[in-house]
């Protein structure tokens, strides 16, 4: 009988054991630094099986060698922290496809970082580099790189071989550097640009972007040259420029989505714009729109989220082809009848606003599956909403609603329906119809009881409809059920 013990080891055993403190020195790192278990398991198995790796703003100033163990890591966040340095040893995570650092004050990187030859995300915005290693050039499949809020003062000749290179971030000043490298990033699509006063004309050589965000920068005019920019579909600006890039918009045919900030009234010629898809105006300062919005007929998704609007213009029921509205956190007391005209709609954010009923034509929105008027001041629903034959989902959080309609029962595909924090004392009968209802939230609200057809739609539903209640009806509601 031979005595395993004494047997050779086989080459695997030997790597695999070679350095077995590894596991111990970055457990130590972890508990030194405070990384909660949930982070940074304390058990090796589940270390070796992760894949993503989540340390963000977790302050720590190092990060140890023994992170290269983790070879399956396929994403790693440590944006937000405290590091002036990577180890050598991030090479080895040849898995890695996403690599966040952004936030730290890094102020070099290590040659192996070329080693991570599946990487498609790097993300060093907001760091202290002054240069980048030559072999950032070895990063064959990477997508998106973040280089803007850094202090380098030359792009490295190594980015032109970037071959995948789709979206880069970088500050104003390396502009014409990448201009110059732009026959080598055939794929180069997206483009934001930081720290910059104006827009050299050599822009219009780009002729293959299709994205540009101009946010974070002091531009006070557009270069002709933007017009060159004849794939460009989405742009990211400062609304002063707005009515320049409405007189340059018939060179702009592909032009699709446009994101304006800084912006206190939109002009009425926005009405020109009528090849737009998808419109962001949030976090402005609006207090009305131009009847002219209403021009904007292949406008599939508006935001106007986070203003000040008091009001909305009739016009926008001419959006026939919206399919997505954002109008929370807004001043909005009274909606227009028109807006039953929205026959493409399927999403309607109202929340966060002042609305104390809603026009009887919100019944003719058909295609509508989401409505959201959290936190507003309804005191009643009209009878027609129960017409939203397609509803899934439907917030009325925080109003002031004391009954609903009959016509609820109408919504047969309505999944979540949220009446927590109102003023209802009972619900109609005609809510045990609600037969693909999943989710029904009643907290805060002076129920006393619930009705009979509810009660055998939950036993029906055999425990696949979940009902949040007051404690105390609850225990009431629940002894009711176990008799029926």
């Amino acid at each position: 009988m031979t005595d395993d013990h004494k047997k050779p080891k086989s080459r695997t055993q030997t790597l695999a054991t070679i350095d077995d403190g590894w596991f111990e020195r970055l457990c130590a790192w972890a508990d030194e630094s405070d990384i909660q278990e949930k982070e940074l398991p304390r058990n090796k198995a589940k270390l070796l099986a992760m894949q993503e790796l989540w340390l963000s703003k977790a302050r720590f100033t190092t990060l140890p060698p023994e992170i290269g163990q983790l070879g399956n890591l396929q994403e790693m966040y440590l944006s937000d922290n405290q590091l002036t340095s990577l180890p050598a040893e991030i090479g080895q995570l040849g898995n890695l496809q996403g690599l966040y650092i952004h936030h730290n004050p890094l102020t070099s990187l290590p040659p192996e970082i070329g080693r991570l030859g599946n990487l498609q995300k790097l993300n060093l915005e907001s760091n202290e580099l002054s240069t980048l290693p030559p072999e950032i050039g070895q990063l064959g499949n990477l997508q998106e790189l973040g280089l803007s809020w850094n202090q380098l003062t030359a792009l490295p000749a190594a980015i032109a071989q970037l071959g995948n290179l789709q979206d880069i971030t970088i500050d104003g000043h390396l502009l014409l550097e990448l201009i110059d490298m732009a026959p080598h990033l055939p794929k180069l699509k997206s483009l934001s640009l930081f720290n910059l006063t104006a827009l050299p004309a050599e822009i219009g050589r780009l002729g293959n972007l299709q994205k540009l965000d101009l946010r974070g920068n002091e531009l006070t005019a557009l270069p002709a040259a933007i017009t060159q920019l004849g794939n460009l579909q989405e742009i990211t600006m400062n609304g002063r420029l707005l009515l320049e890039l409405i007189d340059m918009a018939p060179h702009l045919p592909n032009l699709k989505s446009l994101i304006l900030y800084n912006l206190t009234t939109v002009p009425g010629e926005i009405g020109r714009l009528g090849n737009l898809q998808s419109l962001d105006l949030s976090l402005n300062r609006l207090t009305n729109l131009p009847a002219e919005i209403g021009q904007l007929g292949n406008l599939q998704s508006l935001d106007l989220s986070l203003n000040q609007l008091t009001n909305l213009p009739a016009e926008i029921g001419q959006l026939g082809n919206l399919q997505i509205l954002y109008l929370h956190y807004n001043q909005l007391s009274t909606l227009p009848a028109e807006i039953g005209q929205l026959s493409n709609l399927q999403e309607l954010y109202l929340d966060n606003n002042e609305l104390t009923a809603l026009p009887d034509s919100i019944g003719q929105l058909g295609k509508l599956q989401e409505l959201n008027l959290r936190e507003n001041q309804l005191i009643a629903l009209p009878p027609e909403i129960g017409q939203l034959s397609e509803l899934r989902r439907l917030d009325l959080w925080d109003n002031q609603l004391t009954a609903l309609p009959p016509e609820i029962g109408q919504l047969d595909n309505l999944q979540d329906l949220n009446l927590e924090w109102n003023k209802l004392t009972a619900l109609p009968p005609e809510i045990g119809q609600l037969g693909n209802l999943k989710r029904l939230y009643l907290i805060r609200n002076p129920l006393t009881d619930l009705p009979d057809s509810l009660k055998r739609l939950y036993l029906e539903r055999n425990g696949t409809l979940e009902i949040t209640l007051d404690n105390k009806l609850l225990d009431r509601v629940l002894a009711e059920i176990l008799n029926l």
